[in-house]
C-alpha cells in the first residue's frame, strides 16, 4: 500500500487518514471518526464496544476492518483500525449522532478533492494556497513556500531512484542538507524558532526559503550527476549541495553584517507584517514607513 498520511478537518476536529494510491481510495481512523460522532471522553472503549457488537452480530464489516499505522499525539505511529469510506459509511450507521449525515457529506467531499487532485494537481496548489492565506501569510511568502514543496518533491524523487528509503534515511539526509547550509541540525533550527512539531518551513523567512531551496536543488542536480548507488554516497552529496547555500549564507551575512537565520516563526513574523500594515494606515508618512521597512529587514523579510 503506498501510503499517504494525512489529516482532515471535520468541525476543527481532526481525522487520520491514509491515502491508497494503488487503490485510490481513503482509510479514516475509526476511533477518531467514533470521538467526533459521539464526543466521547473515551472513543477507544466506545468502538471496543460497538466492535464486540458487531461481531456477535455476525456483522461482515467487523471482518473488513484493517489496521494502519497513524501518527499518534506523541508523533510515534500506532497500529490503528481504519476503515475505507464504504465500510465508513456503513459503520456509522450503528452509531446514533445528529452529526451523521454532516458527516456523510464530508467524507465524500473529502474524497472527490483527492481524486480531482489526482487527476489534476493545481487543484491541490491552489487548495494550499488557500489555506496559507488563511493563516495569514502574504501573497509573496506563500509563492515562495509552494515552489519548496516542488522542489523538495523533485529532491525525493531522485532519492527514490538512488533507492534511498523514504522514513529515516529520508531524515538523515535532510538534516545533513540543512546542517551543512544552515550551520544547525532540523531540531536546532526548530528549537531556535521555538517550534515542537509545526513544519520548519511554514516558520521561515523568504530568504530561509530561498536557501532551503538552493541547497535542495542543487543536491539534486549532483545526485543526477553522481548517480550514487549507495545510501553514503548520497549522504556526501547532501552535504556537498547543502554547502552550496550555506556559502552564499555566508556571503549574504557578510556583506549585509546581519544574520540571515531568524528566531522569528511563523505567529511573530505574520503578527509584524500586520502591524506594519495597520501603523502605515493609521500613519503613512515616509519616516514611518522607512522604520517599518527597516523592522522587516532586521527580521529577514522584504518590504511589499
Amino acid at each position: 500500500m503506498n501510503e499517504n498520511n494525512k489529516i482532515q478537518l471535520f468541525e476543527d476536529k481532526r481525522i487520520r487518514c491514509v491515502w491508497d494510491a494503488e487503490k485510490e481510495e481513503w482509510y479514516f481512523s475509526v476511533v477518531d471518526v467514533v470521538e467526533v460522532l459521539t464526543g466521547t471522553d473515551n472513543p477507544r472503549r466506545y468502538w471496543s464496544d460497538l466492535k464486540r457488537k458487531l461481531k456477535a452480530e455476525g456483522s461482515e464489516l467487523y471482518e473488513k476492518i484493517v489496521q494502519l499505522k497513524l501518527q499518534s499525539a506523541d508523533g510515534k505511529r500506532y497500529s490503528t483500525d481504519v476503515a475505507n469510506t464504504e465500510q465508513l459509511l456503513r459503520l456509522i450507521q450503528s452509531i446514533p449522532s445528529p452529526k451523521v449525515e454532516p458527516l456523510k457529506l464530508w467524507l465524500a467531499q473529502v474524497g472527490r478533492e483527492r481524486i480531482e487532485e489526482t487527476i489534476d494537481p493545481e487543484q491541490a496548489i491552489d487548495r494550499a494556497f488557500d489555506t496559507y492565506l488563511k493563516k495569514g501569510y502574504s501573497t509573496d511568502w506563500i509563492h515562495q513556500r509552494l515552489l519548496t514543496i516542488r522542489i523538495r518533491n523533485d529532491l525525493t524523487a531522485e532519492w527514490q531512484k538512488r533507492g534511498v528509503e523514504k522514513g529515516l534515511e529520508y531524515a538523515i539526509l535532510t538534516d545533513e542538507i540543512t546542517k551543512a547550509w544552515s550551520g544547525m541540525t532540523t531540531r536546532k533550527y526548530k528549537d531556535l524558532k521555538g517550534l515542537k512539531k509545526e513544519n520548519l518551513r511554514d516558520n521561515m523567512t523568504d530568504l530561509e526559503l530561498v536557501l532551503t531551496m538552493l541547497a535542495e536543488a542543487t543536491t539534486t542536480e549532483y545526485s543526477k550527476a553522481q548517480k550514487p548507488e549507495t545510501f553514503e554516497g548520497s549522504r556526501q552529496i547532501a552535504k556537498d549541495g547543502g554547502s552550496v547555500a550555506g556559502d552564499a549564507r555566508k556571503t549574504i551575512e557578510t556583506r549585509t553584517g546581519k544574520p540571515v537565520i531568524t528566531s522569528r516563526n511563523a505567529v511573530q513574523l505574520n503578527k509584524l507584517v500586520t502591524d506594519i500594515i495597520e501603523g502605515v494606515a493609521d500613519n503613512p508618512g515616509k519616516e514611518e514607513i522607512k522604520r517599518h521597512e527597516a523592522s522587516l529587514l532586521d527580521s529577514g523579510m522584504k518590504p511589499e
